[in-house]
């Protein structure tokens, strides 16, 4: 996912009907299977990103989704999709009866494609143009390492969830083994250090620059400051690519910074 730019001013908002979701979703009667195979068929897909990226985002969009499913239904729920680039996540939520808009602040990522995604807006994620509350579903993917304000910009996506609305929240720790991005593991000996091995071997610039582009955060200090906020409720945080019974690694410090590799948060807006 591309970076979202820091905001210069506020743009008028979009107007749209919000629809009411009342509550958490009623549970199915067979909960998603997402166990070991589950992991393994994600990371089989992961090692293949960048052959073919399609692929990739196409199946994470559809289990992200159906993550989301677990806790509210979509048919006929608005959607915002932060910082969503080529808009796999945005045509995962359309499929399953959701209006879905998507906020992207780079053109050529919207673009990647071929084409502009239909109903894209080219917007800053920390300067949504929806009104105070208008969202069933605040959706952002990988986006949170790629921004110098990481709270700015979770707040903003708290601003437009309407009261009882449900906030996904997903982002790569710095200290996972990906968390240095294509210039992982390297980025344990030091950002510097990480970007000069990468120029030597390939030969050109990393897509990603630490501080520019790529920023760290953190799971432990990410999780105090949310669990703080009085107007959120923390509903589920657990490492996004893991069987659910992994989640045990979240209350084990330095562990949790390492082995979580992605973390996960479900959050809901109280006030």
């Amino acid at each position: 996912m591309s970076p979202l730019p820091l905001p210069r001013r506020r743009a008028d908002r979009v107007l749209w009907p919000g629809r009411p979701c009342a509550g958490p979703a009623a549970q199915p009667a067979r909960r998603p299977r997402r166990g070991l195979a589950r992991s393994a068929r994600l990371f089989r897909l992961f090692l293949g990103e960048q052959a073919d990226p399609d692929r990739f985002y196409a199946s994470l969009a559809r289990d992200a989704v159906s993550q989301v499913e677990d806790y509210c239904e979509l048919g006929g729920r608005t959607v915002v999709d932060v910082g969503g680039g080529a808009g796999h996540f945005t045509e995962a939520f359309r499929a399953r009866g959701a209006a879905c808009y998507l906020f992207e602040p780079d053109l050529a990522e919207l673009a990647s494609r071929g084409a502009v995604p239909a109903g894209a807006v080219v917007a800053d994620g920390y300067w949504l143009p929806v009104r105070h509350g208008s969202a069933d579903v605040c959706f952002s993917s990988n986006v949170l390492e790629h921004v110098p304000d990481p709270m700015g910009l979770i707040e903003e996506m708290i601003r437009a969830a309407r009261p009882g609305g449900l906030i996904y929240l997903s982002f790569t720790n710095w200290y996972s083994p990906w968390g240095g991005h294509e210039m992982s593991p390297w980025h344990y000996l030091g950002p510097r250090f990480a970007e000069r091995r990468y120029i030597r071997r390939h030969h050109r610039e990393p897509k990603h620059k630490i501080g520019v582009t790529l920023y760290p955060v953190h799971v432990g200090p990410t999780l105090r400051l949310l669990r703080a906020r009085r107007d959120i409720e923390v509903v589920e945080a657990l490492p996004r690519y893991y069987p659910r019974w992994c989640k045990g690694l979240l209350w084990i410090p330095v562990l949790r910074e390492i082995a979580t590799w992605n973390l996960l948060l479900i959050l809901r807006r109280s006030t």
